[in-house]
């Protein structure tokens, strides 16, 4: 199951005294990737949260290629990487305008329940999601 974002534009104020955009910011690009892949999908993660389910991220890899800069545009390619049973697991490419490798990554988020502070199974709605999104 994968989706790709539509084109982004590096903003200012996302860049360093270097003039790359800062580190700590490829994980925001690829919680924006994912929202709005979940949200492609019909999945409001307002109304997860209202339901009673939290999605924190509990594990993030991000191996950096080559920088982006102020005024480049990107992409995020988002990959779920099997269907989720207490955890969801992604994977991330990031591609600027020119298709260059950015950086790629991955991302563990936990099912936690907002009563106990524990980990809980992935709804049932969401694993039938994802399945029929593989067939």
């Amino acid at each position: 199951m994968k989706f790709t974002t539509c084109s982004t534009p590096v903003r200012y104020a996302e860049t360093d005294q270097m003039k790359f955009v800062h580190h700590s910011n490829y994980l925001r690009y690829f919680e924006m990737a994912r929202l709005e892949w979940l949200s492609s999908l019909g999945v409001s993660y307002a109304k997860m949260e209202q339901e009673g389910i939290l999605m924190p991220v509990v594990r993030a890899n991000v191996e950096y290629k080559t920088p982006l800069f102020f005024g480049d545009h990107f992409s995020v390619e988002v990959v779920l990487v099997k269907t989720p049973k207490a955890t969801l697991e992604f994977n991330y490419i990031l591609r600027n305008q020119k298709e260059e490798l950015i950086c790629q990554g991955n991302t563990v988020l936990a099912f936690l329940s907002p009563n106990t502070n524990r980990p809980m199974r992935c709804p049932e709605s969401l694993v039938r999601l994802f399945d029929s999104e593989k067939a």
